[in-house]
């Protein structure tokens, strides 16, 4: 009788520490963001001490050449107050005050984000082709023993919290936040207000796509509560992969800082691991296709990212 009371306490303890992972890797992963926030900043409050003494030096500059200005033997185009005027059409084009006649041609950049999303497309599905015959072979060896620790487990309670949360990675839902983030920045870009659109319509065909073709490349069941969970984790690929591009996008236009950047790599990361976590708590799919699944999303955005670089350029940080 011991003996069954001793198991049944060590059993439900482990269903426990299973619920107590998500909020403690969670908060890992909220510290780990606030450190890098924190080393962003030291390093911008550098840059800005450089930035003031480089302005303590215009005003050397200024004050030596007053008197100059004072008896017109000098002109003031002649003293380096501003940046030089061939770097103005530059700095203006990134932050849209160039006239229309000015700006790209949009034709050769919608070329160029289709080609480079294409290609990144192309080199996701490549990989996941090399990847897919050791998961399909030897992830059982992996897979059914945790989904057989996991279902003896589980918490009710807890799976019907994670039966929410799981559908941040949900197609209509990803497709939804894809929609409305592309119509939010389509208005909200002083430039490019088709880039945002253009690149999440793109990122929206290139997965559907992609997927599609792995999944009638392998045909992997999932487990036997969820057969449609195939290899690789969809969910976890598009939370992955269209909230990282949103955030980027939305860290570009509204912050460009490394603090910003640390931020929406910290948000990411939150919600890739919920992702995970739910789809293995639910055993919605084998382990190796969770893992499987945020590789793909992250090749996948990967080239989604440069896409929108080669087309707009690097970041500028927001004023």
């Amino acid at each position: 009788m011991w003996g069954y009371v001793l198991n049944n306490r060590k059993t439900t303890l482990r269903r426990y520490l299973l619920v107590a992972a998500w909020p403690l890797c969670e908060a890992a992963i909220a510290a780990a963001t606030v450190s890098a926030v924190r080393r962003a900043s030291c390093g911008s409050l550098s840059q800005v001490g450089r930035g003031q003494t480089g302005g303590l030096k215009q005003f050397v500059k200024l004050g030596e050449a007053l008197p100059g200005l004072a008896s017109g033997s000098l002109r003031l185009d002649s003293v380096p107050l501003l940046p030089s005027v061939k770097d103005q059409p530059e700095r203006r084009a990134r932050l849209g005050l160039l006239p229309p006649a000015a700006l790209p041609d949009l034709a050769s950049d919608l070329v160029k984000l289709g080609v480079v999303t294409g290609a990144g497309g192309v080199a996701a599905y490549k990989v996941m082709e090399l990847l897919g015959p050791a998961v399909i072979n030897h992830g059982p060896a992996v897979d059914e023993p945790i989904l057989r620790w996991t279902e003896d487990h589980q918490v009710k309670r807890w799976a019907s919290v994670m039966e929410r949360l799981t559908k941040i990675g949900n197609t209509w839902t990803t497709w939804g936040a894809a929609g409305t983030a592309a119509a939010i920045l389509g208005v909200a870009w002083p430039q490019r207000r088709w880039l945002p659109p253009a690149a999440l319509g793109s990122a929206l065909l290139v997965d559907h796509y992609v997927t599609l073709a792995l999944r009638r490349r392998f045909g992997r069941p999932g487990p036997p509560g969820s057969p449609g969970g195939t290899y690789p984790s969809g969910g976890v690929d598009r939370v992955v992969f269209f909230y990282g591009l949103i955030a980027y996008l939305l860290w570009r236009e509204f912050s460009g800082s490394p603090e910003g950047k640390a931020w929406a790599i910290g948000a990411v990361a939150a919600m890739s691991f919920n992702e995970a976590y739910s789809r293995e708590y639910l055993s919605k799919h084998w382990f190796t296709d969770i893992v499987s699944g945020l590789v793909y999303g992250a090749v996948l955005l990967a080239p989604s990212i440069a896409a929108v670089r080669l087309v707009a350029g690097p970041a500028v940080t927001a004023s």
